[in-house]
């Protein structure tokens, strides 16, 4: 019965929530963990016969393991995903999954680069090197737009409009949103396009990949990690940097300066506005400003 349910619960992470191969994987991963849990114990048990009860037995026996907070948090997601999709196919007569409480998590404070040192790590790019304006080009369109990692190296020819200003993104759940692009970013992708990657053989399958690496195939997250590691550390920037840290900068910045969070959310791809509240984490020179800027108790005598 567990075999059954998880090939179906496979099949509606793929098809119906159109999930990423990453994101089918963990979740499976997760109902394989309980299930390893079950025999473990010698429960025989089968979806329909599990209770609330099992599952948090469930996660005390994973606490035992060393599973860290985090992990136990997304963990749960993943075995709520499971019997929501068995409540669906009336696999189960109720889910006990809609209880299981996961563990309080501390909410730490992405790391977020000023603007001066976002422009210190472009600058060490060698532009005299093959791989140089493509990188520029990159990092330029990370911090005008935003973009996941994942969705900086899938970026496409064809999702293109520089003269509209607009770049066309592909997010988490094959989503797309247009996401406004700055001047700066347009100037080095046409630099890049128009002067090296159109010069580039492109492999079979990539020729509408944007950013390409020295084989012709498109660049992977984990280039891209690198590329920035390496650049930051050239600008003797010591801070825990990532390619997520310049979309952290960009969502900061725009909040920093007043822009609309419902604007940042969009630009984001975040499904809901919770997620992006934690760019909210302002200093308290700018919080107090705003307050006696637009809150009446707060305004200054004059």
């Amino acid at each position: 019965m567990w075999l059954d349910s998880k090939k179906g619960f496979q099949r509606y992470l793929t098809s119906e929530k159109s999930l990423s191969g990453n994101s089918v994987e963990a979740y499976l991963h997760d109902v394989e963990k309980l299930t390893q849990y079950l025999q473990a114990e010698g429960i025989s048990k089968s979806p329909a016969e599990i209770t609330l009860k099992d599952l948090q037995a469930f996660l005390v026996w994973v606490t035992e393991l060393g599973m860290t907070t985090a992990s136990q948090a997304r963990m749960v997601a993943g075995i709520r995903q499971f019997f929501r999709y068995c409540s669906i196919e009336e696999i189960v007569k109720a889910d006990p999954a809609v209880l299981l409480e996961a563990p309080r998590l501390k909410k730490a404070l992405p790391e977020v680069l000023a603007y001066e040192e976002i422009e210190a790590i472009i600058a060490q790019i060698d532009l005299s090197k093959p791989e140089g304006h493509r990188n520029r080009a990159m990092l330029e369109t990370m911090y005008s737009c935003g973009l996941r990692v994942s969705e900086v190296v899938n970026l496409k020819l064809s999702q293109l409009y520089l003269q509209e200003e607009f770049i066309r993104v592909v997010g988490k759940g094959n989503k797309e949103r247009l996401v406004p692009i700055g001047s700066v970013a347009i100037e080095q992708i046409n630099i890049y396009k128009d002067g090296f990657r159109n010069r580039q053989q492109a492999a079979k399958g990539a020729e509408d990949f944007l950013f390409l690496n020295r084989r012709g195939k498109p660049l992977t997250r984990v280039m891209v990690f690198i590329i920035l590691k390496e650049l930051a550390a050239f600008a003797g920037i010591r801070k825990n940097i990532s390619p997520h840290t310049f979309r952290h900068s960009f969502a900061t910045h725009l909040v920093e300066r007043g822009a609309n969070l419902r604007a940042v959310q969009q630009m984001l791809g975040h499904a809901s506005i919770t997620t992006t509240e934690i760019y909210t984490h302002l200093d308290n020179n700018y919080l107090k400003d705003t307050l006696q800027t637009f809150h009446p108790a707060f305004r200054k005598a004059f």
